[in-house]
């Protein structure tokens, strides 16, 4: 096992790294602020770990009880959030009960957000089972659901009290739902650390196969690049801005599809295609460079697809609902170079659009080789 602290002080929390760490949970959970705790997952999750986590809660002498929510994007909305906290009221959970998200990123963001609000506030822990939850969303302190006119638009900034990434959970996980977490992988490299870039340019066939080393690897470096950046702008006022790269065009493509047809991976793997020609035209990143981004990203199988077909006034819609929007002004995370990222709003809407036809293109050879 391998530990990250992410450092916020009183708030401060550890990341725990593994393979068989969720028959660990009763120890690693310890100690709570009361013997109870309510998991929130849904049925796909539960058919294979919610056993696993219960028994080694019922091993450390915590009470506990689960709330199922739909699978799937489409169904973080308020609806679903609003359901969580009548089954809680019902449950009679109290302040001090721990809640505890057991899934991917969805799981994840709607336990957050209701232990969040629910009687303002009680502590939660994050035991993500998917690799994009693992590497990104289960850190940080992130929460919310979607609405119809943009992803993520409604949430707290809320911490874990800890976060148990058990990569055997991992075995269960589609494959298309594997390969989605990639993307946020490729992300530390290009926007932090450029020898992770390299070593994923050298392992990456090893990632998409699954080999326990290679994951416990990424996922761990992730965690430590992402851990790093909270730390130092937990409320994304400023450096954890540079964490959204490739999301802005992502986020666009998941609301005009209404969450449905996109894994997020997927879409972020296209919005950093689209965010590197962007920062070719705009912030000077070397054309080298941008295609060893586009590279790597079409090495990892489903990662070539194309953005959907939208007239630059839908674009410009769905991008002015950024949440890095200021006054007006929609701010890019672009690159100067690999392993540097930086935040722009003074990108003129002609390489805007040059960005995303140049994404189009990028995407159209693997598309005529299937």
């Amino acid at each position: 096992m391998r530990t990250i602290t992410v450092a916020l002080g009183e708030r401060s929390y550890p990341i725990h790294v593994g393979a068989g760490l969720l028959d660990r949970c009763g120890e690693l959970l310890s100690p709570l602020p009361s013997p109870r705790a309510v998991i929130v997952t849904n049925p796909t999750v539960a058919r294979h770990h919610l056993g696993a986590l219960k028994a080694a809660l019922s091993g450390a002498g915590v009470r506990h009880e689960e709330i199922l929510v739909a699978d799937g994007e489409q169904h973080k909305d308020w609806g679903t959030l609003y359901a969580i906290h009548t089954r809680l009221l019902e449950l009679g959970a109290e302040r001090s009960t721990t809640l505890i998200a057991l899934g991917g990123g969805v799981v994840g963001d709607l336990a957050g957000f209701a232990a969040a609000t629910y009687q303002r506030g009680v502590p939660w822990v994050q035991v993500p089972t998917t690799l994009l939850a693992q590497v990104d969303s289960s850190v940080g302190g992130k929460t919310g659901v979607n609405h119809p006119l943009g992803k993520n638009m409604i949430g707290a900034f809320h911490q874990p009290r800890l976060v148990v990434s058990d990569i055997a959970t991992l075995d269960t996980l589609p494959e298309r739902d594997y390969l989605a977490g990639i993307a946020e992988i490729i992300k530390y490299g290009a926007i932090r650390d450029v020898a992770l870039f390299a070593w994923l340019e050298a392992n990456v066939e090893r990632l998409v196969a699954r080999e326990p080393e290679a994951l416990v690897h990424a996922v761990n470096e992730s965690c430590r690049i992402k851990s790093e950046i909270v730390a130092a702008d937990e409320r994304e006022s400023g450096e954890r801005a540079l964490l959204n790269f490739g999301h802005t065009f992502a986020h666009a493509i998941e609301t005009a599809t209404g969450y449905e047809t996109w894994l997020h991976g997927e879409a972020v793997a296209a919005g950093m295609i689209i965010a590197a020609a962007l920062s070719e035209r705009a912030a000077g990143l070397p054309h080298g460079e941008g295609s060893r981004i586009r590279a790597l990203i079409s090495r990892v199988p489903g990662f070539t697809r194309p953005p959907p077909e939208l007239e630059p006034r839908q674009w410009q819609a769905l991008i002015a609902h950024d949440k890095k929007t200021r006054g007006g002004l929609p701010r890019f995370v672009l690159l100067n170079a690999l392993g540097k990222g930086v935040v722009r709003s003074d990108v003129a809407r002609e390489a805007i659009w040059g960005a995303l036809s140049d994404g189009r293109q990028d995407a159209a050879p693997a598309r005529a080789a299937r």
